[in-house]
């Protein structure tokens, strides 16, 4: 188990002392405060549980171990044998920043240096360096005075802000996952005296237990995933706020952005989170953290490629996705625009990434140096595109990594048709997954299917279905030859033991007699559930090409009574259940950002709401321009508004026919034309065509 510097200080006074000791005699001799001591009381007693002994605290006397003798004399024994753990120097500045960030009065050097077993001097020069690292979090500073001590000042925000990122780039993400995913009491006296575990205990384990059997419960709720490491951040997010919350040292938040994020889905879910946390923690949760919670959530979402054209927001990153796209195609001479694959992977990447760098929020990259070293060139290429697409933000190097893997995937190029499957564990989730997987599917043509899941989904998971099992982390729950630990980069090596492993496992199904009246089964399952698919395609494309009409719009309303008039005439034909609902909904949207589709004569209003009985999709053709707010906050000319509606609980067939014609809209140049016509028969034309294509896609797909 890991004792500070601190605590065997006052182990060591304790037991060589025959009488109770004052917390303030304790205090002076230590030099440090009597609110500390008390605080490393609590600590001190869970370590005493751990050689049955106790501490005894008389008000107004002292405190006092008590306990057998030779449990006592185990713990001296203990204690002397305990060797101080040398630390490199940039291990020793972040224990320091994360106990000043922790504390909430100065600390003195004496004890900084006690605690590390180094001399006041090192510590003093080790402050210099953490003065010039703190500049990246603005609104953190170092206070040092003669006689006051050393603390960082700043606000609750930045504070916690600052404790997350340190304990997310210096703690290994496995150490994380599996302090999160097991019995973390089990491991207590396994614990070595290493940074990562230093860092955790910064965590009060209880704690992080307790939110993330929250978050596993809401996690279900989610109608996305949530990337492993982004996972860990929250629950580590969440876990040192309540501490803080519990402690009364609350956050604050601008009141206007507060009211935008109240307007997400997120929102809600982060309030169910609180109501939990609430219950068992005992205490009121206010607005503000809810808000913060809030924007984890929205930085933290890993959507489904299918789904990330139904976005508030995703037709806008679509449109830079698109010019990223181009960019990287003209600079490597390869055609890339036609890949539909790319398109999604970067949109479903670039939603939550732009939001976190809005809000200045960070991500780790544990994949980085490999990344440069392999793609150096790819690298240069697509950072710097991103200069060019993303001009308004500031890119860091380890989202720029993340969006090489979306393109280096697709150059490794298409595989042939397959036999086996394999499943692929990957706990950064963004980006790698897909890149293993292609990888794979190159080097080993055999494989017929592959399914990417998070370390956190795995349980849910049939892994006997699969010939294979992949993992770039180790799996706690899994026997080490039940697979196979690889690098997200799959190394040669790495591909030889695949197919060793493959000979010898697939070679021995084979020898096994399967029986014939359950495979049957299993294949009539499989091709009814197939036929089923392509029936809800259909269904789907019929009923919105059926329902499709390019309205005309009056110039003389204002896009209220526009729309609201579009809502009566869909209400009539049973698309709808409540006209003022929807409209309020469509209106809302509009408040969030504008709509106008930059470079087009185009406006896409969308919702989801109950009210909407099924997917729509209709034009409102406007007589005369009109001046609206383009989705890069310019004001353009908008002469045709489309109007995409869908219900809450949309099938997964009607999210992904829906997204297609999204994508369409923007699709090239001769599709915005056709767009921007207003000739319902071309329009309608169009959209059968690309979604009979679109269909018989959707067939080749499955029946590989």
């Amino acid at each position: 188990m890991y004792i500070t510097a601190r605590e065997r200080q006052i182990l060591e006074k304790l037991l060589l002392s025959k009488e109770e000791l004052t917390v303030k005699n304790i205090a002076e001799v230590i030099d440090v405060s009597v609110r500390t001591i008390h605080r490393d009381l609590k600590g001190i007693e869970d370590i005493l549980k751990e050689y049955d002994l106790t501490l005894v605290k008389k008000s107004g006397v002292g405190v006092q171990i008590k306990g057998a003798e030779k449990d006592i004399e185990n713990l001296k024994l203990f204690l002397f044998n305990l060797t101080h753990h040398e630390y490199s120097q940039e291990e020793r500045q972040t224990i320091i920043i994360c106990s000043l960030l922790e504390s909430t009065e100065p600390v003195k050097l004496i004890a900084l240096a006690n605690d590390l077993n180094v001399t006041i001097a090192t510590i003093s020069n080790d402050l210099n360096k953490i003065e010039e690292s703190l500049e990246k979090y603005k609104s953190l500073s170092l206070v040092r005075k003669r006689g006051y001590g050393v603390e960082i000042a700043g606000d609750e925000t930045s504070k916690r802000k600052a404790m997350s990122n340190i304990i997310m780039e210096n703690v290994a993400e496995y150490d994380l996952l599996t302090l999160i995913r097991e019995n973390i009491q089990k491991k207590t006296k396994q614990q070595s005296d290493s940074i990562s575990k230093r860092l955790l205990g910064l965590v009060e384990k209880r704690n992080l237990l307790i939110v993330e059997k929250v978050m596993e419960e809401i996690n279900k709720e989610l109608p996305y995933s949530i990337a492993d490491s982004a996972y860990v951040g929250l629950v580590v997010h969440l876990a040192l706020a309540m501490e803080r919350i519990v402690r009364g040292e609350n956050i604050s938040i601008d009141q206007a952005y507060l009211e935008k994020l109240q307007t997400t889905a997120e929102f809600h879910i982060a309030e169910k989170i609180s109501e939990r946390l609430e219950l068992v923690f005992q205490c009121s949760i206010p607005k503000a953290e809810i808000g913060y919670i809030t924007m984890h959530l929205l930085g933290a979402k890993l959507r489904h490629d299918k789904e990330y054209l139904i976005e508030e927001t995703s037709l806008q990153i679509a449109l830079k996705a698109k010019s990223l796209i181009q960019y990287v195609e003209k600079k490597i001479g390869q055609p890339l625009q036609s890949n539909h694959s790319l398109l999604q992977g970067l949109v479903a990447h670039l939603n939550p990434a732009i939001f976190r760098m809005k809000q200045n929020m960070g991500i780790t990259n544990p994949l980085l140096p490999k990344i440069k070293k392999d793609y150096n060139e790819l690298f240069q290429i697509v950072k710097d595109g991103v200069k060019v697409v993303l001009s308004d933000l500031e890119v860091p190097d380890e989202e720029v990594g993340y969006l090489v893997l979306h393109f280096g995937s697709v150059l490794l190029g298409e595989s042939e048709k397959k036999s086996l499957s394999a499943l692929v564990v990957c706990s950064t989730g963004i980006g790698t997954s897909k890149m293993l997987s292609t990888r794979l599917q190159k080097e080993i043509p055999s494989i017929k299917e592959v399914r990417n899941v998070s370390l956190f989904e795995l349980h849910r998971s049939n892994k006997d279905h699969y010939d294979l099992i992949l993992s770039t982390i180790r799996i706690p729950e899994l026997e080490e030859q039940d697979y196979i630990l690889v690098n997200p980069f799959l190394t040669n090596t790495e591909v030889e033991k695949i197919k060793s492993y493959l000979r010898h496992s697939v070679n021995h199904k084979n020898l096994m007699i399967e029986d014939f009246y359950t495979e049957t089964i299993s294949k009539r399952e499989l091709v009814l559930s197939r036929l089923q698919t392509y029936q809800a395609y259909v269904q789907t494309i019929i009923a919105i090409i059926n329902d499709f009409q390019v309205r005309k719009g009056h110039v003389r309303h204002d896009i209220k009574e526009l729309l609201q008039e579009a809502c009566v005439d869909l209400f009539e034909r049973g698309i709808i259940t409540d006209t003022s609902t929807v409209l309020d909904d469509l209106l809302r949207r509009e408040q969030v950002g504008g709509l106008g589709i930059p470079n087009t004569k185009l406006a896409l209003y969308h919702t989801r709401s109950d009210k909407v009985s099924k997917p729509s999709f209709s034009i409102i053709a406007l007589s005369k321009p009109i001046h609206l707010e383009a989705m890069d906050q310019s004001t353009m000319e908008v002469e045709s508004i489309l109007l995409m509606l869908s219900p809450n609980d949309i099938t997964s067939a009607e999210l992904e026919v829906l997204s297609h014609i999204s994508a369409l809209i923007i699709e090239d140049d001769f599709s915005i034309v056709r767009f921007e016509s207003q000739d319902e028969l071309k329009i309608s034309s169009y959209l059968i065509s690309k979604l009979e294509k679109f269909l018989y896609e959707q067939t080749l797909k499955r029946s590989e």
